[in-house]
């Protein structure tokens, strides 16, 4: 029997996404998708390659979730909208999954992080899950290997497309605006910043920006490390770390956000030590922030939390 998926919020690009996924899911159905704004318009108006011309988005809101049932429910909500929905679901379906794809609950020890990596057990039969961020991801799976080994501050420098800034009009998704250009913000304070600080337990500065292009994301990691390496060790390092790993490719090569397109892989390389001091060391982590930064990863954990195999759904 299939597991079915209700979407609160489906019409954002995550949400779209997620209805992609959950059209070709073997294991997976949708119970429904919710949106505020765009209630009785097709489920194609969002995923034109969902298959049931006929089928809508519903409205519903949080003292009306009792009208809906699933097994797993996917807040596809902004940041200070889902914990009000989270306690609305577990007061009217105590025994479904909940998952988190906003910042509300990344910093709840109650809800298990999202990050399968690191965090497969506990993500296992889960009942609450907080998705992790799209930076926060390429980042953590960037820095992981070294944590035990790094001295100082590591800095992440990031690029995104502007599919990350979601479809409310700003300067940060407006192409005329991003044309021949990149645009810095948040470049204290980002909340992914504080994200990737929390998870790997030391201080990480994050200095975000924007650029022309559509999907996917950048980053240059930089650090220094306790004792000096060499870009062949590096490498050899990671692929040993992550040789187990479905969704995380390690290469020679400078990894390019063009790679991971509509993908949902985060692919790691670049790996360089300074040769005037080996222990600072830079590596590049790519991955598309609609797919391992939001909606594939959210497939992978809902696999897990669920008891299905946890890439089915997921070509990679």
């Amino acid at each position: 029997m299939s597991a079915r998926i209700g979407i609160v919020g489906g019409r954002g690009y995550t949400g779209a996404e997620l209805l992609k996924l959950i059209a070709g899911h073997p294991g997976m159905t949708l119970a429904f998708a919710s949106s505020s704004s765009q209630a009785g318009l097709p489920l194609r108006s969002a995923c034109a390659e969902w298959p049931e011309p006929s089928d809508q988005f519903v409205e519903l809101n949080v003292h009306s979730v009792a009208s809906q049932s699933a097994d797993a429910w996917v807040l596809a909500v902004p940041n200070g909208a889902a914990a009000g929905w989270a306690r609305a679901i577990q007061d009217a379906c105590p025994d479904a999954v909940v998952l988190d794809l906003s910042a509300d609950h990344r910093f709840d020890k109650d809800w298990v992080y999202g990050l399968p990596e690191r965090f497969r057990n506990k993500l296992t039969g889960a009942r609450r899950i907080a998705n992790p961020g799209c930076y926060a991801t390429g980042s953590q799976l960037a820095l992981w290997p070294l944590a035990q080994r790094l001295s100082g501050t590591p800095q992440v420098f990031g690029v995104s497309g502007y599919s990350g800034a979601g479809k409310t009009p700003s300067p940060k998704n407006d192409p005329e605006r991003l044309a021949d250009n990149l645009i810095p913000y948040s470049l204290a304070g980002h909340v992914h910043e504080h994200e990737v600080s929390y998870q790997l337990g030391r201080d990480v500065r994050f200095m975000p920006h924007v650029a022309a292009f559509f999907r996917g994301i950048s980053l240059t990691v930089s650090a220094t490390l306790t004792e000096g390496s060499t870009a062949d060790a590096l490498l050899d390092e990671f692929q040993q770390f992550y040789r187990a790993e479905p969704m995380v490719e390690v290469t020679p090569d400078i990894p390019e956000v063009s790679t991971v397109r509509n993908r949902p892989v985060c692919r790691l390389g670049g790996f360089t030590a300074d040769e005037r001091d080996q222990r600072r060391i830079t590596l590049v982590s790519v991955l598309d922030n609609l797919a391992k930064g939001a909606a594939t990863q959210a497939i992978q954990n809902l696999n897990l939390a669920l008891g299905l195999p946890e890439t089915q759904g997921l070509e990679t």
